[in-house]
Parts: C-alpha cells; sequence; structure tokens
C-alpha cells in the first residue's frame, strides 16, 4: 500500500488497506446473511405459506405448486440468466461477491432446517419472518456483493437505462404478489405484504441504521466559544463554514457539526446557554462514515 501527503496534512493512501481481511469480513458477511435468511424461510415463511418478493418468490410459487422442487435449488437456476446478465453488465467484482451469495444462500436453503414453534396468527409469522429474512438479507448486503435474484437485474436497469430502483422492485414484487393472489388466495397475498413489508424496514435498518447521524448548522455570533465547547464537552468535531448574511452583508463563521441523536439535548443546551439568540438546523443523514462515525470496515 502507497501513501502520500497532503501539504500541511496528514497521509492520504492510494491503496486499498487490509485487501486480504476486506475479502474475509465479506465473505462472513454473506455466509452469516445467508444461514439468517434460510432460517426464516424454511422456520416460517415455508410453514406459513408466504411468498417473498422477486426471483425468490418466484421459486417458492414453484415449490407450492409442485413441492418436489427444491426451494435452494430453483433459486440458484432462475438466477444464471440473471448472473450472466450482472457479469457482462454490471461489476465483475459485484458479481464475484454475489455468485458465492447465491450459491450460499441456495446452500443454506437447501440444508438449513431449524426447528422453530409454529405460529398460529398469520400476521405475527409475517413479523417473525420478515425479522428474520429481513435481518439476513440485511447482513449480506453489508458486504460489497448479494444473495443474488432481481438485484441484479435491478442494478442493471438503473446503469443502462437510468430506471429507479425503488419504483422497478416495487413493480417485480407486484407482480409476485398479483401472481401469488390468483395460484392461491388474496389472504396469502396480503399476508405475503406483511411479510415483505417488515422485512424490507429491517433491512433498511441494517443498512443504514448503525451508522445514522444529526447533522447540525449553527449560525450565531459566537462560533468560538461554540465549537469550543462541542469540541472539548461533547468531543466532536466541528467545521467553520464562510457565510454571508443576506440582509446585514456582514460575513460570518456557520458551525457544521455531526453528532448522535442521544446528544442532541445536550448540543441545543450548550449552544443556546452560549448564545440564546442562535440560529440550529439539524438534520437527519441517512448514513455517515468517517473518523469517529463509522468506517468502510463496517460496511
Amino acid at each position: 500500500m502507497q501513501s502520500y501527503s497532503e501539504p500541511g496534512g496528514r497521509a492520504c493512501s492510494t491503496g486499498v488497506p487490509n485487501l486480504w481481511r476486506r475479502v474475509l469480513v465479506n465473505l462472513l458477511l454473506i455466509g452469516a446473511g445467508s444461514i439468517v435468511y434460510a432460517v426464516g424461510i424454511n422456520g416460517v415463511v415455508l410453514s406459513q405459506g408466504f411468498l417473498s418478493g422477486g426471483v425468490m418468490g418466484v421459486a417458492l410459487i414453484g415449490h407450492y405448486l409442485f413441492p418436489c422442487i427444491n426451494v435452494g435449488l430453483a433459486y440458484l437456476v432462475l438466477n444464471v440468466p440473471l448472473m450472466l446478465l450482472g457479469w457482462f453488465g454490471v461489476s465483475r467484482r459485484f458479481m464475484l461477491y454475489t455468485v458465492l451469495g447465491m450459491i450460499m444462500l441456495s446452500t443454506a436453503t437447501g440444508l438449513v432446517f431449524p426447528s422453530l414453534p409454529h405460529i398460529e396468527n398469520p400476521i405475527l409469522g409475517a413479523i417473525l419472518g420478515g425479522i428474520i429474512c429481513g435481518a439476513g438479507i440485511g447482513i449480506t448486503l453489508r458486504s460489497q456483493g448479494s444473495g443474488g435474484g432481481t438485484e441484479i437485474l435491478l442494478v442493471y436497469l438503473r446503469k443502462k437505462l437510468e430506471l429507479r430502483m425503488g419504483a422497478m422492485s416495487f413493480l417485480f414484487n407486484a407482480l409476485v404478489l398479483a401472481a401469488a393472489a390468483h395460484f392461491f388466495s388474496l389472504e396469502r397475498a396480503l399476508y405475503s405484504l406483511i411479510f415483505m413489508y417488515v422485512s424490507g424496514k429491517v433491512i433498511d435498518s441494517i443498512l443504514t441504521g448503525f451508522n445514522q447521524r444529526k447533522a447540525i448548522v449553527i449560525i450565531t455570533d459566537c462560533p468560538d466559544a461554540i465549537a469550543a465547547q462541542i469540541l472539548n464537552s461533547l468531543h466532536r468535531g466541528a467545521t467553520f463554514l464562510e457565510a454571508m448574511g443576506a440582509y446585514t452583508g456582514s460575513s460570518k463563521k456557520v458551525i457544521f457539526s455531526i453528532i448522535t441523536l442521544t446528544e442532541l439535548s445536550k448540543m441545543k443546551e450548550l449552544v443556546f446557554g452560549i448564545d440564546p439568540h442562535a440560529f440550529m438546523v439539524v438534520n437527519d443523514t441517512l448514513e455517515v462514515i468517517g473518523k469517529r462515525h463509522g468506517s468502510m470496515e463496517d460496511i
């Protein structure tokens, strides 16, 4: 790994540190996520007769219509054309991890059959299945690959046609639910919708929840005093942004900082204790990566 130094700054790396460690972490995440997902599919989803979204949903429909079909094997076979599409149309590094993910997921789905207690209430079953399967997918997506399925197609369509992934994902899932309502019942499709909704929320929480922070912008006549307290009392960083008042035309130092939710009340007390006339803006962040706020090693 090579590095260089910015004038007056710290050394900056030009390579990727701990490459093999990163590969190992990715493989562990994919393996762990596949096992957790298989627990949810075989322990809850199949026993309740729910459907999942995308390719796994198609594999489950095939299994329910023809019980001799193995879900894991059907999922792998359905992914073959998507693997070719991703290999030539997306990213080969992404696809290498994704192929491993598909193999691990298919293998885990075919081998891991936990003896979980049967849940009589289908709504509770949908919630539990969504939590477990969402956790499995979320863990897998924390790596640099995925478990395959429509995720490959979504990435391809976004790259080539600039289509919105959320809208396309909704369309594919809606088609699966429509097929479920046609082949089975509307009630079964609605329970599956609850399962998919909970799963999506859990995935979002795992992917972004660990590094969510509050972005703070402070306009004050006492920027130096407030910044000093942020550094010394909150032990958080603060950055001065040069600004100019539109009405007065005078220059100001605007403070920008990132804090956790639990630190927000202390930040308010600190700011308005020094300057009661300060103006503070609090924004939600999707994810924060950097010193003291998580790193690429956590992704």
